[in-house]
């Protein structure tokens, strides 16, 4: 599903951003879509904490291969040695076994989460292993489609941010992230998504 606020974003940051008018029209179809699965986007977004996003994606494949129907109750039948071999640390098998537990036990419920705002999303989150704020926030783009996300803890978010804003002459702290990502308000999300995609040729996805 394609959020239904994506052109109106696109035409508003268009019009009052030069690098953001340049970045929508080099991808004038590139948009957001939620594959429609709660558990699997928060376990991409666990996979792909701090590798890149080809690496990511070889990860998965393997482990989406190896535990078969992305349920839950899949990944915790699968022993931890199958799922390390599949390129997983063995923090990350940790972190997505956790994720499976609270998914099958009822502690996770995201029904409930249509009703709720961003950051109450993130406290409920942080309470699994390995789910920090910035996979929190990965959540809150990816699978609710929120429209005002700046994950600031975003390398990608801030290499393109100092690369196409500062020329790479200045390396930005989350505070001056917080700070400059202010101008897009209120389609922080989009404007990430653009960042992202001046880097990485493969669209993001989790």
């Amino acid at each position: 599903m394609t959020p239904d606020y994506w052109q109106e974003a696109c035409d508003e940051l268009a019009k009052r951003d030069r690098v953001m008018k340049a970045l929508i029209k080099k991808h004038p179809v590139a948009n957001l879509r939620n594959r429609g699965n709660a558990f699997s986007t928060l376990a991409r977004a666990i996979v792909g904490q701090q590798i890149s996003v080809k690496a990511a994606q070889s990860v998965w494949d393997r482990f989406a291969k190896a535990v078969g129907a992305m349920k839950p109750e899949n990944v915790l039948k699968r022993d931890d040695q199958t799922l390390r071999d599949c390129g997983l640390s063995w923090k990350k098998v940790e972190y997505v076994k956790d994720l499976a537990a609270h998914f099958a036990d009822g502690r996770i419920n995201p029904r409930r989460w249509v009703r709720e705002d961003d950051q109450t999303i993130i406290d409920e989150l942080a309470a699994v292993k390995g789910i920090g704020r910035w996979t929190a926030e990965m959540f809150l783009i990816f699978y609710l489609l929120r429209p005002n996300v700046l994950p600031v803890d975003d390398i990608g978010l801030l290499r393109g941010t100092e690369k196409l804003y500062f020329k790479l002459e200045k390396k930005l702290t989350r505070k001056e992230m917080q700070e400059f990502g202010e101008r897009w308000a209120p389609w922080c999300t989009v404007a990430t998504w653009y960042l992202w995609r001046a880097l990485e040729p493969v669209p993001v996805e989790y």
